[in-house]
């Protein structure tokens, strides 16, 4: 049977702190998250390139520390979010959504009947390989029991659209991508103009009226817990480059230093 999953964390108010794999797709990475304190991890596939076979192997590693993985797939593709769902992963975050339309359209490819319309194969890694002998329907209800699906807010349709797309029933979480929201904004970077304020409130308080999780990333740990006090109750520390970068640029520092 599934171990416990990333939907028992969704609308907890508890901060859920994790990173982004963008580049250390290794056997240990998993563990030493893990050990660190991590709640979470999402591998990403929509920058890095990642194939399937990498996803499948990263899953593996994240499920022997016993830690949810998110997949960040690279679009709104059935393909892409029923394959990575396939794969194990606790849950998908799906670029870009803006509208109830397009989130009807994830939760089609992500849930299995009566709720979507995911190709069925069962008995496979979603499945931990069992070989299982019940009928259809309770297995189906236990994945969709299972699996997150996260939508990302990045254009001013989709936070414009943030209270319908989380009131409905299968969103667990809006993500706010908040680099894409300042440029479909027309002011890249600019996180403190009134209009990405507003998009962003909008966005928080959307999740929070509908008991869902709202989500995003931060540069350091430091802005991570600014954003948990904004009301985020999932925060990235960074991404795997950057904290290895951080962590390596203050020990330089610090011998430079004397």
């Amino acid at each position: 049977m599934p171990t416990p999953n990333l939907r028992a964390l969704v609308g907890t108010p508890q901060t859920k702190i994790g990173t982004f794999l963008f580049e250390f797709a290794t056997p240990g990475i998993g563990q030493i998250l893990k050990a660190a304190g991590a709640d979470f991890a999402v591998l990403d596939m929509e920058h890095t390139g990642f194939s399937f076979d990498t996803v499948r192997s990263v899953v593996r590693y994240l499920q022997a520390a016993d830690l949810p993985l998110i997949v960040r797939v690279p679009s709104q593709s059935r393909h892409h979010i029923s394959r990575a769902l396939d794969t194990g992963a606790g849950g998908v975050m799906v670029p870009i959504v803006s509208s109830v339309e397009q989130a009807k359209a994830v939760l089609e490819a992500a849930k299995y009947w009566p709720d979507g319309t995911r190709g069925v194969a069962l008995g496979l890694a979603h499945e931990r390989f069992a070989m299982r002998t019940e009928p259809l329907l309770p297995r189906f209800a236990e994945q969709n029991a299972r699996t997150a699906v996260i939508l990302q807010v990045e254009d001013p349709r989709g936070a414009s659209a943030a209270d319908e797309i989380a009131a409905m029933p299968g969103v667990d979480m809006l993500w706010l991508g908040h680099n894409d929201l300042s440029v479909a904004l027309g002011e890249p970077g600019a996180f403190d103009h009134p209009d990405f304020a507003q998009a962003e409130q909008a966005t928080i308080a959307a999740a929070r009226k509908h008991g869902k999780s709202v989500g995003r990333l931060a540069v350091d740990a430091r802005q991570a817990a600014q954003f948990a006090r904004m009301g985020y109750d999932f925060v990235s520390i960074a991404g795997d480059v950057w904290l290895l970068q951080q962590a390596f640029a203050a020990g330089v520092e610090t011998i430079r230093r004397g």
